[in-house]
């Protein structure tokens, strides 16, 4: 059980830090296209608007990001319904978007800071912050179908869901599945 335990939870473990680092890259594809859109608007057609900007290029790498992690990242977790999929992924990504845009706005209007550098700067911590958010969130909630499809990674949910009786109910099953078979030390039905 230990064994079985032990490996189970080192599959998941280099499963998530596969998904973290494809979804690092698709973050860094995306990064920017954000920031490279943002800084474009903030330095032409939208300079006096920063926080528009920044949620022009913020929405515009969301669709990629949708794109990348739907079909590369998590695609073993897809939903099969795609519409909810989506809608739940639009829904964290306004999440992160409102973080990311949240820190231009409360630099610029609250902290009044006017340097267009600076402004960029507290959108890239933003950018960062709700990084975290979405990985989570995108991992539990958005593409969170099991990797039956895998079986080392069969019912995954089962290391996490573990209750006390589990190993009690396997030992019993195992006891009853013995006793189907016949030992052939013991003397057999009557002929």
């Amino acid at each position: 059980m230990i064994t079985t335990l032990t490996e189970r939870m080192s599959g998941l473990v280099s499963l998530f830090w596969r998904e973290v680092a494809k979804f690092g890259a698709v973050g860094g594809i995306a990064f920017v296209i954000d920031n490279g859109l943002t800084y474009y608007l903030m330095h032409g057609p939208m300079t006096d608007s920063e926080a528009k900007a920044r949620f022009f290029g913020a929405s515009v790498a969301t669709v990629f990001s949708w794109v990348a992690n739907r079909f590369w990242t998590f695609r073993h977790r897809r939903q099969a319904n795609v519409l909810r999929e989506f809608v739940m992924f639009i829904i964290i990504n306004g999440i992160g978007i409102g973080i990311s845009t949240g820190f231009t706005a409360i630099a610029k209007y609250w902290l009044g800071i006017s340097d267009k550098n600076m402004l960029f700067l507290a959108g890239v911590v933003g950018i960062l912050v709700a990084t975290v958010v979405r990985f989570f969130a995108y991992r539990f909630l958005v593409f969170n179908q099991e990797l039956d499809a895998e079986p080392e990674f069969s019912h995954d949910h089962e290391i996490i869901e573990l209750h006390p009786h589990a190993e009690h109910d396997q030992k019993t099953s195992a006891g009853m599945a013995g006793a189907a078979v016949k030992d052939p030390e013991l003397p057999g039905p009557p002929a």
